[in-house]
């Protein structure tokens, strides 16, 4: 003798039934292709999904987040102005205070469903390959098994670990390790694999030290991204260590270099031979191809 399934029933209205098939899709809560509701609300009560008080912000973060986004889109920020619409567009308080509306609509440009699958694969830690072909019409395919989504030089990127490193010229910790510029992707296909997501970029500590007027600057800022220590400033000269968490010696060199001979990579030895390297290719280019002026 089968036990049927005991059934309720929602009163809610079109616009609310949209919003939860909304949040079905985005939570992988589906049958087949399509969202399935009562996944959702189960998925709920067995605590899979947690529910949080969404109320609880003052009035002034409210208006100070609205007036942040509107002024990043004045200056040409899209990318960090859309984050910021993100996060108020789920809080009740916002729709009380202001009309919705428009931010709506200014997150409802269309995407690639490639781009917005590949968001709901990070935000439920679900592994997925991503297959896409570049510019020279080659084929690429990649298992990611972390993936950020990281605005990078006012562009935002895939930043992500994958089971692949062939071609990748990175230290062999970071081999495995990918940056792919997304407006760069014109088509892909993103598919779901059964592995376990890794809980973070694969990562090395980097010790560098930063000299003189630096090491005054690097005080007065916010600890960047993935900074995991910064100590207190030594005499003779002026310095600062700094210990961070790297995920690229690319993006790594990209930010110091603007500091030259203001900073300095202590350890490990393989990201500092690296960037030595790097020097030896500037400095050999520089003397075999001197000046018509000298």
């Amino acid at each position: 003798m089968t036990r049927k399934n005991q059934a309720i029933t929602l009163s809610i209205n079109e616009k609310e039934k949209k919003a939860l098939e909304s949040l079905a899709l985005e939570f992988g809560k589906t049958w087949g292709d399509k969202p399935n509701v009562s996944k959702l609300i189960k998925a709920i009560a067995l605590n899979q999904l947690k529910i949080a008080v969404n109320n609880d912000w003052n009035n002034q973060r409210i208006e100070t987040l609205e007036k942040a986004r509107k002024l990043l889109l004045d200056f040409g920020f899209i990318l960090e102005a859309e984050e910021i619409a993100k996060i108020l567009i789920e809080r009740s308080e916002f729709k009380n205070m202001f009309s919705s509306r428009e931010i709506e609509q200014f997150l409802d440009k269309p995407k690639p469903l490639w781009r917005k699958n590949i968001e709901n694969f990070i935000k439920r830690q679900q592994p997925f390959k991503l297959t896409y072909q570049d510019a020279s019409e080659r084929l690429w395919n990649f298992t990611v098994i972390h993936g950020q989504l990281r605005i990078i030089e006012k562009h935002q990127y895939l930043v992500c670990t994958c089971q692949e490193a062939e071609g990748n010229q990175d230290i062999i910790e970071l081999k495995h390790n990918w940056t792919f510029k997304l407006d760069r992707i014109q088509e892909a296909v993103v598919t779901p694999v059964e592995l376990s997501w890794q809980p973070d970029l694969d990562m090395i500590e980097v010790q560098f030290k930063v000299y003189r007027g630096l090491a005054f600057a690097y005080s007065k800022e916010e600890i960047k991204q993935d900074d995991i220590f910064k100590g207190d400033i030594e005499d003779s000269p002026p310095s600062r260590l700094i210990i961070r968490n790297v995920w690229s010696t690319f993006w790594f060199f990209r930010e110091i270099s603007n500091y030259w001979n203001d900073c300095e990579i202590i350890a490990p030895e393989s990201v500092r031979q690296k960037f030595c390297q790097k020097l030896f290719a500037i400095n050999a280019m520089y003397a075999e191809n001197p000046s018509q002026d000298s």
